[in-house]
């Protein structure tokens, strides 16, 4: 893959592991943060994708607070207006995987690009938080769009902000519904497959799939 000039990360589950908010959650629901948190990132998502069915799109970190809402609620949390906001606080500091800066380094000879749903008022605190910032040519929110991964018109805007032909992107997820689309749009795709998921039945693969980001370097392909 030679003619990869621009290298595209997804956010959440890629770089950042979003089950690091399982340790805030427990802080102020001991014996419930597993079961909040988790019921809290498949509401979010699923918020995100039926917003954009509805055409009622709503920024990410307004998606994201609905979401931790519903979970607490379901799952029977007293809660404060402080203890919602020290949650979402508690999303700007995920935690990054091990090996996302040494995966950063390695490939500063190549263009370098976020694509989060996030807003940039929750992606520019996370990446500075972690000293990531720096290491990004671009940092592109759907927000700019308004149009949610996995539409069409989402990774359309993203290869317009790079200046770069759809063939010559690298677009790297955690999630299979991202991958799907990316791969949908022309894309080239690398699935980070870090629970040895099965591929989702989308009509589409990706072209490589990893355990982690590690694999980019072990293949040496690019």
């Amino acid at each position: 893959m030679a003619d990869i000039k621009a290298i595209v990360f997804d956010v959440y589950g890629t770089l950042f592991d979003v089950e690091s908010i399982q340790k805030a959650c427990e802080q102020h629901f001991p014996g419930k943060g597993e079961a909040v948190s988790s019921l809290w990132r498949s509401k979010q998502l699923e918020y995100a994708f039926l917003r954009q069915l509805m055409g009622q799109y709503e920024p990410f970190n307004i998606v994201t607070k609905d979401a931790l809402s519903y979970a607490l609620e379901i799952h029977e949390c007293s809660y404060s207006d402080e203890v919602v906001q020290d949650l979402m606080d508690a999303y700007n500091q995920l935690l990054p995987y091990e090996e996302t800066e040494e995966i950063l380094r390695h490939f500063q000879d190549k263009k370098l690009a976020v694509f989060s749903n996030g807003p940039d008022e929750m992606l520019d605190p996370l990446l500075r938080n972690a000293g990531f910032r720096d290491y990004f040519d671009a940092v592109v929110s759907v927000d700019e769009i308004k149009q949610y991964k996995p539409t069409t018109a989402s990774y359309a805007y993203l290869l317009k902000q790079l200046h770069v032909r759809r063939g010559e992107v690298l677009f790297l997820s955690s999630n299979g519904w991202d991958i799907a689309g990316a791969a949908n749009f022309g894309f080239h795709t690398a699935w980070i497959n870090r629970k040895g998921a099965p591929a989702d039945r989308l009509g589409h693969k990706p072209n490589m799939e990893y355990n982690d980001l590690n694999g980019l370097i072990e293949e040496n392909n690019l």
